[in-house]
């Protein structure tokens, strides 16, 4: 069976190599395991997530399926071991991707739900919904630790769908672990700390949809309905000393086990990310 992706000379680069034909509607969202394992999870309005493996000229795995509605966007954890999906209906959905079955869905947003991210260290997930939300969740327990809200005062649940001018339409970490960018309709992109739920600096964007940090944090970029491209310097600032020990200790221990440690409560909430 042959190796994917095959190797190529100069010339057959930007040749087709793979069609991948399973969904029955459009395809919203992509995303690569970081593992380099060459798993390929992909989302579509026909409901479902389907696993494909690159490796074995692009074998459908498995497909997932819990959503009753369309599936906007998904994440792959760092360890590449969880996936988020989520999409209309509020549905924000967790999976186990050795066993690829649902781990659990969160509750708590009050409209469709339209982009997720990761921390880089995987104890933290952002997601952001037409409710005007971004929400950081602990993935291990399901709890929301904060809430990033774009109106004030925050729609009550019943009026949740109406704010169509205060969508928010993407959300991104930044690879320090510490800083969350989120687009909204009303025309602005707003960077924030994990720690602090306003603003900490904030620019003027028309019809954001997408957005991504660089590698190094330094940049956000910022796709449109218009077809353009935005690019910002991002809040810098040095990480603390215990920030990344944090991080370390969070890349290899869920929140059970770190809770399970015979260290103070103050620190136990510290590596929880409760204060």
């Amino acid at each position: 069976m042959a190796s994917f992706p095959p190797r190529v000379n100069e010339k057959e680069i930007g040749k087709l190599l793979l069609n991948l034909v399973d969904h029955t509607e459009v395809v919203r969202d992509l995303t690569f395991a970081p593992d380099g394992s060459l798993i390929l999870v992909s989302a579509s309005r026909d409901k479902t997530l389907r696993v494909w493996d690159l490796k074995d000229d692009g074998n459908m795995m498995k497909v997932l399926r819990g959503h009753q509605n369309w599936v906007y966007s998904c994440a792959f954890s760092p360890d590449s071991s969880m996936l988020c999906s989520v999409g209309a209906s509020k549905a924000v959905f967790l999976w186990d991707m050795d066993k690829y079955a649902m781990i659990r869905k969160l509750e708590g947003h009050h409209h469709d739900v339209v982009a997720c991210d990761f921390s880089p260290d995987g104890a933290l997930l952002a997601t952001a919904s037409y409710d005007t939300r971004v929400y950081l969740w602990d993935p291990h327990t399901g709890d929301i630790l904060m809430e990033f809200g774009h109106l004030f005062p925050p729609p009550t649940p019943i009026f949740a769908g109406g704010a169509n001018d205060r969508w928010v339409r993407s959300v991104s970490f930044s690879h320090d672990g510490l800083h969350v960018a989120s687009l909204a309709d009303d025309k602005m992109v707003r960077f924030w700390r994990i720690d602090e739920d306003y603003p900490v600096q904030v620019a003027p964007l028309s019809n954001g949809l997408c957005c991504a940090f660089s590698t190094d944090g330094s940049v956000l970029a910022a796709g449109t309905h218009d077809g353009s491209v935005y690019f910002w310097a991002t809040p810098r600032q040095v990480p603390s000393l215990q920030h990344l020990c944090r991080m370390s200790i969070r890349r290899v221990m869920p929140t059970q086990e770190v809770q399970e440690l015979p260290i103070p409560s103050k620190v136990l909430e510290f590596l929880s990310y409760r204060i």
